[in-house]
């Protein structure tokens, strides 16, 4: 899509794309292994149903992947994660660009049943730290139990880090976490987590 013959993609500006420069040579030189980028423009859709009813079922269908149900749970595809929220409550995140065809197969799975499925995807950025001292640089900020006993890969959670609400999306064991920010508090937390990767 165009305007006056500008496309609408160079027109977007990421939260954190100004310190571009900075999060490369933190990447480049963080010590204990530790990296932190930033992957802006994610596709993220709120998603809220009865579990039990049939809208869930075809939910699931059109994403390729049951709706998690355990609390802090998280389900993959190839394309998709599908993150617990609440009992009723998912938040699906895919590649850039995907939210109109997500938020279409959704809507139809919906049909006329109550519920909603909301396009968030300009609410917040996305954080990736990773390394083997990650999970240390997390713990200088966070009050969750980030041992592999209590949070590991396939978990999430609605948490704060630095004082700041995020949902905290653990991806693999390197460990690599993910964090889904809102745009007015990317930068501070930025600031934050590159300070604490320095100590």
């Amino acid at each position: 899509m165009t305007v006056d013959g500008f496309a609408l993609a160079h027109l977007r500006r990421s939260p954190l794309g100004h310190l571009a420069d900075r999060l490369a040579a933190a990447e480049a030189t963080g010590p204990g292994g530790v990296r932190l980028r930033e992957i802006p423009f994610l596709a993220q859709l709120n998603l809220r149903l009865d579990p039990a009813g049939p809208a869930a079922a075809r939910a699931a269908e059109a994403l390729g992947a049951p709706l998690p149900t355990l609390a802090g749970s998280v389900v993959a595809t190839a394309d998709l994660r599908v993150l617990w929220l609440g009992p009723d409550e998912w938040l699906v995140v895919g590649a850039d660009g995907a939210a109109p065809t997500i938020e279409h197969a959704l809507r139809r799975a919906l049909g006329d049943e109550p519920g909603s499925v909301v396009d968030v995807s300009a609410n917040r950025t996305t954080l990736e730290l990773s390394g083997p001292s990650a999970r240390s640089v997390l713990e200088q900020g966070c009050s969750l139990d980030l041992h592999p006993r209590a949070f590991g890969p396939g978990r999430c959670a609605q948490t704060t880090v630095a004082k700041v609400q995020l949902v905290l999306d653990q991806i693999d064991a390197e460990p690599s976490y993910r964090l889904l920010v809102r745009g007015s508090f990317a930068q501070y937390l930025a600031d934050w987590l590159l300070d604490a990767t320095g100590e």
